[in-house]
């Protein structure tokens, strides 16, 4: 997980900058393979690998690449369960539940949201009894949590958006 966002209208980070074609086509590719050579990229993107490597570079340096990482099939790596947890938590608490989730076993994306509950947070465990401990033990147990619903994920299915 990433470390703690700046508040709203602090963000140090210079404006993004528009991206041209060959900036999403480069990004498409990198999505799909993470591990495609530089050589092999700026080839299929019809541009030198000298310009591939400052653009992947400048990318990187503007925040829009944040990292470079493996997808992992949870079930194939020994979390057969998956589910995503609502939480209601107390009013102006997020900074300090955040921190707590992100010390959990297993929470892989977790997001501050508007509706009927406060934060969406997935986890991938072994199996039921370990999601049942993770929430019933670790979740509940959270002060600032007031309520939690657990969705079991039956299938998933990872997109890859357009840029």
């Amino acid at each position: 997980m990433p470390g703690a966002e700046p508040s709203p209208g602090l963000d140090p980070r210079p404006p993004a900058r528009p991206l041209d074609p060959v900036d999403r086509d480069i990004l498409r590719l990198l999505r799909a393979d993470g591990r495609m050579s530089v050589r092999a990229l700026a080839e299929q993107v019809h541009i030198s690998r000298a310009n591939a490597y400052a653009r992947i570079n400048r990318l990187v340096d503007d925040g829009v690449i944040r990292g470079f990482s493996a997808r992992i099939d949870e079930e194939r790596a020994g979390q057969g369960a998956s589910a995503y947890i609502t939480l209601k938590i107390v009013q102006d608490s997020w900074r300090s539940v955040r921190e707590k989730l992100l010390r959990l076993p297993g929470a892989t994306h977790m997001a501050l949201v508007s509706g009927d509950f406060d934060v969406l947070l997935l986890v991938h465990t072994a199996d039921n009894r370990s999601l049942r401990d993770l929430v019933l033990t670790r979740i509940q147990s959270i002060p600032e949590v007031i309520s939690t619903r657990t969705l079991l994920v039956f299938e998933e299915t990872h997109l890859e958006p357009d840029i």
